[in-house]
């Protein structure tokens, strides 16, 4: 995540003042009391009694800020005022407006979440320290500390989503007062905002707060394009003046001949969205048509439609550029009809027709559920627009305990455009762009994600990795014994898909690695003269506790992980253990002793770790030589990477041995092995027409399945070389195999590929 998350307020630095404290408290209470009648202008939607809760909020904050200034050399209360006004636009209810006006209050003037309790209730106090920040102190890195900060404000506002209302108005005021930071800050804050706040902002819905703080930040980022651009469409609104009111008259005409009540608005584009536009298409300003536009507000949804008609036989529509979003509404709630049709002098113009209700949703986003709350109180706004991906949140807080890896799922959340598709029931899903058939699967429930393992789009089977398009019919199927691929992970788009996947296999991991560790320590064990690790009971718990503090494990399941994942040497811990034991009155075997550790490296003893195909994320076998069973092998325990098998001849292998020796353990095949392992195999052939099928059909034969396949650059040669990996049973089933290629015609030679050097 590096430096762009910083959750300081963006403008709030804070002076000395340069009055005597008379003079300095004169002139503070006089700017703060018009700024705060403004805001009690704004209150008549509050009953009496909790507009005077607020008032209460405001003299207890405004007494906490005494004395602090602004860079502008205003008090500092003005910048609280100035959030819980935006708040108050919002109709948020009481409890939020004091939680606006008291947000900085714990962290910068002393106050703590009892004192807030004790004067204001326990939900306030809840929303201001949502919106605090943790102690540096408790984080080794500014990084660190940063992404904390940042999931505490998000899995704060899944609880309560005020608290992100309240931030956003926050950055909105830090932001519209950048220019008074110093302008060396500018970067850092500016880009912050606009990888972080207005992607909230617009997966929230609030499209108005979303514009602006784009605008803003490209202000601050950019500012002599800014500077151009803002002339540029001045110029071009000065231009297009007359053509643009001839649109309205024309349609207001329409309309009224048509018998139809609207309200009709003109829309312009912002400054970002044209950059961006020209920057990622490649456009000159002059190429962008569609800077200007019109909404069109109805009284209803028939209406809407009916409307449509009547623009379509003013203005012919540009074909496919018509979209409906009131009967798909996008991720966040938005929904209007977009359509944009040819005006005069082949002028594109954009409409957006909606009723009176979605213009609040469309501005708002989930903000409208308060807007709506005294007309509507039943109308469930807020549980539509966002509170799935809000929930969503804390399952992905649940199994992400690493912040920066918390802030990468939410990030991929973040993205503005979807796709919507269908189940086979026809339930509608939206999906971030580029989702694929694995993100839908767990979008519906995570044991379908874990469970996938074919599926179709609109009756034909595809490829798990297909991305979505718009209006796909889905249908995943599951097998019981199946379990998440970890290439997956190299595919999938959402954040709460990538989280499960992890967090399965992690799981998985551990659980196979205490496995294995537990066969690695019995191991090393026999070699010291005991037949199997004592019992995990009262009567030798006193010898696991001096272990694991040895060790410096938690339990011992840990202790057993660690072995398993190779970050602890097994002969170590077994020697250790062995001491205790002895200390106890344990002797050890000395048959046993002599047996194991001088006939181990004649032959595969009882305690080695016998291989059969049947571990997953705890062994590895390695692609420099890729082993297949009757190979010799060597056992490799990387720090952390769990077991890494080896041939006996890898050249890698033999550079680990030479400076890495007590990291190596005996290992073998299983008599039979429950699947396939992958070799390479390199087949000289005469170029010609229909080789690779030859070839291909003798592997096949053999009942080889090829899982890759690369080719020779040299084409235009006689012969040339084709390297397949190839899923084997044994060594005996890949002998059939190569003798079956040497026999095809057009094979001048195939090898087992060597390993790698």
């Amino acid at each position: 995540m590096g430096a762009v998350l910083n959750l300081t307020p963006a403008g709030s630095g804070r002076a000395s003042t340069g009055l005597n404290p008379s003079e300095a408290s004169v002139a503070a209470a006089n700017a703060a009391a018009a700024s705060f009648a403004a805001l009690t202008a704004k209150l008549d939607y509050l009953e009496p009694s909790e507009a005077e809760q607020v008032r209460l909020a405001y003299r207890y904050a405004d007494q906490a800020h005494l004395g602090q200034l602004r860079n502008n050399g205003e008090p500092y209360i003005t910048h609280p005022i100035a959030v819980a006004a935006q708040c108050a636009e919002w109709k948020l209810d009481a409890q939020a407006l004091m939680a606006a006006l008291l947000h900085d209050a714990m962290e910068d003037c002393g106050i703590t979440k009892p004192d807030l309790i004790e004067r204001f209730g326990a939900p306030v106090a809840e929303l201001v320290d949502g919106l605090t920040k943790l102690e540096k102190l408790q984080f080794t890195t500014r990084e660190e500390n940063q992404a904390e900060s940042f999931r505490k404000m998000l899995l704060a506002m899944a609880r309560d989503v005020r608290v992100i209302l309240i931030k956003l108005a926050d950055r909105t005021h830090n932001m519209r007062t950048l220019s008074d930071v110093p302008r060396e800050k500018w970067g850092r804050i500016s880009s912050e905002t606009l990888d972080i706040y207005a992607p909230i902002a617009h997966r929230l819905g609030l499209n108005q707060t979303y514009r602006e703080l784009q605008d803003l930040s490209f202000s601050h980022l950019r500012p002599w394009r800014y500077s151009v651009l803002s002339k540029a469409v001045a110029k071009a609104r000065s231009r297009r003046r007359d053509l643009i009111q001839k649109v309205q008259r024309d349609v207001e005409a329409v309309f009224s001949a048509a018998g139809m009540q609207v309200r009709i608005s003109g829309r312009e584009k912002s400054l970002y969205s044209i950059y961006s536009k020209m920057n990622d298409k490649h456009l000159s300003f002059a190429q962008v048509t569609d800077i200007y536009g019109f909404r069109v507000i109805l009284s209803d949804i028939p209406d809407c439609y009916k409307a449509l008609g009547v623009l379509h036989q003013l203005y012919k529509p540009v074909p496919g550029k018509f979209k409906d979003h009131i009967a798909i509404a996008k991720v966040n709630g938005y929904q209007s009809l977009h359509t944009t049709l040819v005006g005069p002098s082949g002028v594109n113009v954009e409409f957006q027709l909606r009723t009176e209700g979605m213009n609040v949703v469309a501005e708002s986003g989930i903000a409208a559920h308060w807007l709506y709350k005294a007309s509507e109180p039943g109308d469930g706004t807020g549980d539509r627009m966002g509170s799935k991906w809000l929930q969503s949140l804390l399952e992905i807080q649940y199994e992400t305990h690493d912040a920066a890896e918390f802030w990468d799922h939410v990030k991929v959340d973040l993205f503005p455009d979807a796709v919507y598709v269908f189940t086979p029931r026809s339930q509608i899903m939206a999906l971030p762009r580029g989702a694929t058939v694995v993100d839908f699967a767990y979008s519906i429930h995570s044991n379908v994600g874990d469970r996938t393992v074919a599926a179709k789009i609109n009756g034909e089977q595809v490829p798990l990795r297909t991305e979505l398009k718009n209006g796909d019919v889905i249908e995943i199927i599951t097998a019981p014994v199946s379990a998440p691929n970890p290439a997956w992970l190299g595919f999938v788009r959402t954040g709460r898909a990538r989280s499960k996947i992890r967090h399965h296999l992690k799981t998985l991991a551990y659980a196979e690695s205490q496995g294995l560790g537990e066969k690695l320590l019995t191991q090393a064990l026999r070699a010291e003269g005991m037949e199997k690790l004592p019992d995990n009971d009262a009567a030798h718990q006193a010898i696991w506790d001096k272990l694991l503090r040895f060790t410096g494990s938690r339990n011992r399941e840990e202790l057993l992980t660690d072995l398993g994942l190779g970050k602890r040497i097994a002969s170590i811990v077994a020697k250790r253990l062995m001491t205790l034991l002895s200390e106890s009155g344990e002797k050890p075997n000395a048959v046993l002793m002599t047996r194991e550790r001088y006939t181990a490296h004649d032959h595969v003893s009882q305690g080695a770790v016998t291989l059969d195909g049947s571990e997953n994320a705890s062994v590895q076998f390695a692609l420099c030589c890729r082993p297949v069973p009757g190979d010799e092998i060597v056992g490799y325990l990387g720090r952390g990477e769990g077991l890494v098998v080896h041939t006996s001849d890898c050249a890698v292998a033999r550079r680990l041995q030479h400076k890495d020796s007590e990291r190596f353990i005996t290992v073998g095949w299983s008599d039979e092995p429950v699947r396939t392992f992958e070799t390479c195999i390199v087949t000289t052939v005469h170029n010609g027409k229909g080789v690779l099928a030859r070839v291909a059909a003798a592997l096949a034969a053999a009942e080889a399945d090829i899982t890759h396949i690369d080719m020779s650059d040299e084409i235009a040669q006689d012969a040339t070389d084709l390297r397949f990996v190839i899923a084997v049973r044994d060594r005996a089933h890949l002998d059939s195999v190569l003798r079956n290629l040497k026999r095809t015609p057009s094979v001048l030679k195939v090898v087992r590929a060597a390993p790698a050097a």
